[in-house]
């Protein structure tokens, strides 16, 4: 399945690229006038410096790359970031340093993916009750464990 995203491109930027055929992500770079360094612990917002026209129904997955996340301990802070379908801004990206020395993002770096996927929007109701299962309240965060005599108390 494909749809036709347009994109925007600032000088020096570079188009998403997928780096096989059958990639579900897209690599997406940094667009940088100067290095950045996101020291051990910290944020920083990277620019890419593109701009996105999502088809609506579709939204946009911004992704760690799993080299940089094994090498380097560098990630995606809100993975997935999402890019809505109406959003025209550009395209950053929240990297967050979890390794032990400084990490220096250069322009024209790899520093996420980008899945394009298709959205499904809930129509929300209140109601009075929910229907009951057996998992019921019980194991938040985790299906095995915190549920002893939660059932009991309803």
């Amino acid at each position: 399945m494909t749809c036709t995203v347009k994109v925007l491109r600032s000088p020096g930027s570079r188009l998403p690229q997928y780096m096989s055929p059958d990639s579900a992500g897209a690599d997406i770079t940094a667009c940088l006038e100067r290095d950045v360094v996101i020291g051990v612990g910290e944020r920083k917002l990277i620019p890419t410096g593109i701009r996105l026209e999502i088809p609506r129904g579709y939204e946009g997955q911004v992704r760690p790359r799993s080299g940089l996340a094994l090498k380097h301990g560098v990630t995606v802070l809100n993975a997935p970031g999402t890019i809505d379908s109406d959003y025209r801004g550009e395209v950053s990206v929240i990297l967050v340093n979890h390794g032990k020395e400084p990490f220096t993002v250069r322009h024209g770096d790899r520093i996420a993916q980008l899945v394009i996927a298709p959205v499904v929007q809930a129509r929300f109701v209140a109601a009075d009750s929910l229907s009951d299962t057996e998992r019921g309240q019980c194991g938040f965060g985790s299906t095995g464990t915190g549920c002893e005599g939660e059932k009991d108390r309803g």
